[in-house]
């Protein structure tokens, strides 16, 4: 990998303080989309201790009481995490560390941020699908937008 220099007086870049990633989450939606950003985050990581997270956000229910659901949670929980572990072997590079598999549930776009702030994870490379520039207002309700605005770290939307 290429080492960047900085030019003098200038900050390192975003993440941590010599401008390497050394944490980065993949948030998925368990589409074939994702393995596009898994594939960068892996060509993004530093050598040595660097890792990627495979997110997974399992959309709650509100208003009903857990023991209600959880059997159905349970269910979409091991779907997932199949989904995810054959993702992550598809878009794995030879040299590179299999990636940890996170499953949370709540609201997507909350639960990404909080993930990220919580694991000290310093970027999130997220796929995204092409806005359509004469109707843009259309998304800018997405996952990705809200993801984009309120995460604490960089963000890389993979189109």
């Amino acid at each position: 990998m290429m080492t960047r220099r900085q030019p003098a007086g200038r900050p390192a870049l975003p993440g941590t303080s010599d401008g390497r990633f050394r944490h980065i989450l993949v948030p998925t939606d368990l589409t074939a989309r994702t393995e596009k950003a898994l594939q960068l985050a892996g060509q993004l990581l530093s050598r040595g201790g660097a890792r990627v997270t495979l997110l997974h956000v399992i959309e709650s229910i509100e208003g009903l009481a857990l023991n209600e659901v959880k059997p159905f949670y349970d269910r979409l929980e091991q779907k997932a995490r199949k989904a995810m572990a054959a993702s992550a072997r598809r878009a794995r590079g030879d040299d590179a560390p299999a990636p940890a598999l996170a499953i949370v549930r709540g609201r997507r776009a909350e639960e990404i941020v909080k993930y990220a702030a919580a694991n000290a994870v310093d970027l999130i490379v997220l796929a995204s699908h092409r806005v359509n520039p004469s109707i843009v207002e259309r998304d800018w309700g997405t996952i990705s937008y809200k993801v984009g605005i309120l995460a604490q770290c960089p963000v890389l939307l993979v189109k």
